[in-house]
């Protein structure tokens, strides 16, 4: 074989070597891995826990509307890999979402998932804001569906005068919820004032009220 085939194998070779790391087993290498969440071992996920039962794969805790007496007059109860076990690497979880009339899920993000609410009651205005500060928004009912792209800012209103709640789809097991208000402004260590006070153009006492306002109940 002359050198310059040799170089040819070699070089085919290295390039199928080199995409194996790329798309090698994309896909689950066993049939579940139900999360073990109190294990020490730290991964991308839960490790497996070795004794798993039809318990693991199940939640009924979306069955009811949760109370909505609360700041914002909404409540979120997440249906995760922290509630199922059994979701820990498949990629999917949900959430129920109650409102009160005049409840606010406010403007937040999920890092690590797109999200899609089927409205199971009541009538919501909804939106989305783009990189490029464009707003996308509809007044949803019952019946409809509504959906937000991974890692926008989003939030959901119900200014009607009953009760609303959705059922919210995830593409991630733990898709992370940062809310934005709280992120700026309930942080630990807190943001210095003078952050937000150039980044929102207000006074010192217009961030401290909000800092207190939003400060986690002790």
């Amino acid at each position: 074989m002359a050198t310059s085939d040799y170089g040819l194998v070699i070089g085919l070779m290295m390039a199928i070597f080199l995409a194996s790391f790329v798309s090698a087993d994309p896909d689950l290498l066993q049939d579940v891995c139900v999360a073990d969440l109190s294990s020490g071992v730290k991964l991308n996920g839960f490790a497996c826990k070795s004794n798993i039962s039809s318990d693991d794969f199940f939640f009924a805790g979306l069955t009811k509307p949760a109370l909505t007496n609360n700041t914002f007059g909404a409540t979120v109860t997440p249906a995760s890999v922290q509630q199922i076990n059994g979701l820990n690497t498949l990629g999917v979880s949900m959430a129920r979402i109650d409102y009160a009339p005049g409840g606010i899920n406010p403007p937040h993000t999920h890092p690590r998932a797109t999200e899609i609410v089927f409205v199971l009651e009541g009538e919501l205005d909804v939106g989305f804001i783009t990189t490029d500060n464009k707003l996308f928004s509809k007044t949803i009912k019952v019946g409809e569906i509504f959906t937000f792209p991974r890692g926008l800012i989003h939030f959901q209103i119900n200014n009607g005068k009953v009760p609303a709640a959705v059922i919210a789809g995830f593409n991630s097991q733990l898709p992370g919820t940062q809310r934005v208000a709280n992120a700026l402004f309930a942080s630990s260590p807190t943001v210095e004032d003078v952050v937000l006070t150039k980044t929102f153009q207000v006074g010192t006492k217009e961030v401290e009220k909000i800092k207190s306002r939003l400060a986690p109940k002790k």
